[in-house]
């Protein structure tokens, strides 16, 4: 109970922390994030630089600050866009069973035959380095896990009394679906949000770091992960930062998921009574 809360609190601090800065970011950095001070490049954390100057003299703080927009925006459209298709085709498979949930479920197996980042970097190399790509490229990985986690609960409860009920009354299955079902799937699809969004911000600081995601100069923690990995003996502030945004942001995304799986599943509320 006392971890739960204590997760609960810590997660939705740091998340908060984070969005915050994605929203306000561009009008709270206290530098140019772009602006070169060749002369007083890899210059370590300082009172007039708070996280140090990268390889290019640019201020550290400033462009985590704008690379936060990136990650959080990148997490959010993934989640809203493969959460979107996964519920639909995992609500459709799982109620109407038969051929269409065959068809389906062979193709989320081909799917997770290949390994998600790899299949991401595939589509991005493909495809070319952009941020829509990147995210294109996360939503075609991450659709899986939204349709088979919706599919299970919806042959859950497609045979509940309330929607044999609403069959026996002749509402039709587009109804059934979005007004009956839905509605009770929504506990657990936000507890995987969270947990997608964690993944998809992880995914994509990974192609930042691989030369796929953003491209310069817009900042991108991966990006400058992979610049100062090359400074690691005399400059570690460079990777160092960025690397600690990242997990900063995957942390509490996974304490709030954590939270919402004890917050929302019954039968955990009826272990801690016992």
């Amino acid at each position: 109970m006392r971890s739960s809360r204590l997760q609960l609190i810590v997660g939705g601090a740091l998340v908060a922390v984070v969005v915050l800065a994605a929203l306000f970011g561009p009008w709270l950095v206290p530098h140019e994030p772009n602006r070169q001070e060749l002369e007083r490049r890899l210059e370590g954390p300082s009172a007039e630089h708070l996280l140090g100057l990268d390889e290019l003299g640019r201020d550290i703080l400033s462009r985590l600050l704008v690379g936060a927009r990136v990650s959080i925006g990148v997490g959010l459209a993934v989640v809203l866009l493969a959460g979107a298709a996964g519920t639909l085709l995992g609500a459709v498979s799982g109620y109407f069973g038969g051929r269409v949930d065959t068809l389906l479920m062979r193709l989320t197996d081909v799917f997770l035959a290949f390994p998600g980042i790899l299949l991401a970097i595939a589509l991005v190399a493909v495809l070319g380095p952009a941020l829509s790509h990147v995210v294109m490229a996360l939503v075609v990985i991450g659709w899986v896990g939204y349709a088979r986690l919706v599919r299970g609960q919806v042959l859950q409860l497609r045979e509940a009394e309330f929607v044999l009920a609403a069959r026996a009354a002749g509402v039709p299955a587009r109804r059934i679906l979005w007004s009956h079902l839905l509605p009770n799937v929504l506990p657990v699809l936000l507890v995987q949000a969270s947990l997608g969004m964690a993944g998809a911000v992880l995914a994509e600081a990974s192609l930042s770091f691989l030369g796929l995601g953003i491209q310069p100069p817009t900042p991108s923690w991966g990006a400058m992960i992979n610049a100062g990995r090359g400074h690691l003996l005399n400059a570690p502030h460079l990777a160092l930062f960025p690397g600690l945004a990242i997990l900063a942001t995957v942390m509490g995304l996974n304490f709030l998921g954590d939270s919402l799986v004890d917050a929302l599943d019954p039968r955990r509320r009826r272990g801690r009574r016992v």
